[in-house]
């Protein structure tokens, strides 16, 4: 992990930028999740409709929690068990959370990454990134810095290099309160 390269990955979101950078199983595309305009150009880059909403990574759950309803004990357990890991939860959001990141939903879908490079974004942020796939809908997710490249082009602010986690497939995401899986798994 390059110091001088994750630094500069969190000035670029800290200024509203738009950065690509290793997940569990492909590179993710990101920004402050507090920057409507940061996140509004995100969503319009990828091609993807506002209504669907977006997931946000973190390298703890204290940094999630500013977008979350009060979980009971019950639900931080089962959070616990999963995280940190390649496990996304769809959580009731806060009145408050924006509409960009919720999209349509009363949940937000939130991970604890276990990516050691991800999760060292995060705090070297100091809050939690939006994570969505570094490709344009429905084409296939980049697994490389070259395939990112190659999709986005420079339409993205900075490229963090590295390996993803090697997952085969993007993280499963289920519902807190049902245990419904929505994706994957």
């Amino acid at each position: 992990m390059n110091p001088l390269r994750l630094r500069a990955a969190a000035r670029v979101v800290k200024s509203g930028g738009l950065i690509a950078y290793p997940t569990e199983a492909v590179y993710g595309l990101g920004c402050d999740p507090r920057d409507e305009e940061a996140a509004r150009r995100l969503l319009a880059l990828k091609r993807r409709p506002p209504r669907k909403g977006l997931i946000l990574i973190a390298a703890d759950f204290a940094q999630l929690a500013p977008f979350l309803q009060p979980l009971t004990s019950a639900d931080r357990a089962r959070l616990t068990a999963t995280w940190p890991g390649p496990y996304t939860w769809l959580i009731p959001a806060r009145p408050d959370t924006p509409r960009w990141l919720r999209g349509r939903h009363d949940t937000l879908a939130v991970r604890v990454t276990a990516h050691p490079l991800a999760a060292a974004l995060c705090r070297a942020c100091g809050h939690p990134l939006v994570s969505t796939s570094a490709n344009f809908s429905g084409r296939p997710p980049a697994r490389s810095a070259l395939a990112v490249r190659r999709q986005l082009g420079t339409a993205m602010d900075y490229l963090l290099p590295g390996p993803t986690g090697g997952s085969a497939q993007p993280t499963e995401i289920r519902d807190l309160h049902t245990g419904r899986r929505v994706r994957g798994g």
